[in-house]
């Protein structure tokens, strides 16, 4: 069987980090499922062309198509415009990529399942494809698709409009799955089948020599994710007023650069805040593993990856609570859960955890726990459900 994966989100030789968790479960489904898979990973265009406009000229520089881990990854173009209704993304996502998977579906053997990754756009835009070519399809929930979208009126009847007609449609989390649910999916066709981590290329390495190759010397806490609000890095530098003789590193790229520096300063922990950009796994492997503590103070997470990533390392977290979190932090050994959306909060855990920090061993231990295997495990039982089981999906109401 073929199996076509459609995802914006998925990394690029310009974003190599982009959606690397969709990256990351296909290719552990690769290695547990005997299907040949495909994919087609649309970047945004924007019509004047001109890179001034801040990501749409990095999405620019992308190369239509790239091999990535022993896969073809195609990139077509889609329009994207910016402060037009949302509506209309999905009709013009499809309308850009069916040449390109019509063709695709037309030379394969079969049978053809479409993949698609994220609800909205991407999800609604491979039901579209999926009903035209009468081929099945599942879809995978991650995050704002569920939390934000559906909030407005088109999104949210086109979202429904999807779900009704995917053979499954895949969660990452059960708070994700109950969110859909509220929004009147039937509950038979969703599962939740969370991420995992690599245990082989996230793991303890020697402490003393990550220390000397990220240059952490003091006490630290390390914080990655996008420089976006979402991700809500101003509450972790406010909580480090309070916690004094630590420092805090702050991995990643984004517009509010400027902003946590000038938080930094107000808060008089500039001294000890650290920000770089984007980093590959292997040197994020060190940071986690020399820092005494991960944290993440998202405001919203489908399924937080840089936790799982952190608890491999063996490195406990702080989290405050937003979808996932409390799915992931059962275990002592993996941390603590901040109930609170306060500085004061915040602080308070991370000082807690420092006094009673979890040996290594055991939040490694843990970890093992979540691995990718059981997830890619079900994902190959439900794409052959959904191919031996598929039914023709009724027309948009």
């Amino acid at each position: 069987m073929d199996v076509i994966t459609i995802a914006s989100l998925f990394p690029n030789a310009e974003q190599p980090r982009h959606g690397i968790f969709v990256e990351e479960r296909l290719w552990h489904l690769r290695q547990a499922c005997d299907a040949r898979f495909h994919v087609i990973a649309p970047v945004p265009w924007f019509p004047s062309g001109s890179p001034r406009f801040g990501e749409y000229g990095t999405f620019g520089r992308v190369p239509r198509q790239e091999e990535r881990r022993g896969l073809l990854i195609r990139h077509p173009r889609f329009v994207t415009i910016p402060k037009v209704g949302m509506s209309v993304q999905p009709f013009l996502y499809a309308a850009a990529i069916a040449p390109m998977v019509r063709a695709l579906v037309r030379q394969l053997p079969g049978p053809v399942l479409l993949d698609g990754q994220f609800l909205y756009p991407d999800g609604v835009a491979t039901a579209m494809l999926a009903r035209w070519l009468k081929v099945p399809f599942i879809l995978t929930a991650r995050g704002n698709d569920v939390t934000l979208y559906p909030r407005y009126k088109a999104p949210r009847h086109l979202v429904q409009w999807a779900c009704a007609a995917a053979e499954r449609v895949i969660t990452v989390s059960e708070s994700l799955r109950d969110q859909l649910l509220a929004l009147g999916v039937d509950p038979a066709r969703v599962v939740t089948l969370r991420n995992g981590v690599d245990l082989y290329r996230f793991h303890p390495v020697d402490r003393a020599e990550a220390r000397r190759l990220t240059g952490i010397t003091r006490p630290t806490v390390v914080a990655v994710g996008h420089l976006i609000p979402r991700k809500d890095h101003e509450l972790l530098i406010r909580a480090m007023a309070l916690v004094p003789d630590v420092d805090v590193v702050i991995i990643g790229e984004g517009p509010l650069r400027e902003h946590l520096h000038k938080v930094a300063r107000e808060c008089r922990v500039e001294g000890r805040l650290r920000l770089y950009g984007n980093m590959s796994q292997a040197e994020l492997l060190n940071f986690y593993s020399a820092a005494d503590v991960s944290a993440l103070t998202s405001r919203n997470e489908g399924m937080a990856n840089v936790i799982l990533e952190s608890l491999a390392c063996g490195t406990p977290v702080v989290a405050t609570v937003c979808e996932g979190v409390p799915e992931l932090l059962t275990n002592p050994a993996a941390g603590m859960i901040v109930f609170e959306r306060t500085p004061a909060a915040v602080a308070g855990a991370i000082q807690a955890l420092l006094a009673a920090r979890p040996d290594r061993q055991s939040t490694r231990q843990y970890a093992e726990t979540l691995g990718w295997e059981p997830t890619a495990h079900a994902l190959r039982q439900l794409i052959s459900h959904s191919i031996a089981g598929s039914s023709r999906t009724p027309a948009i109401a």
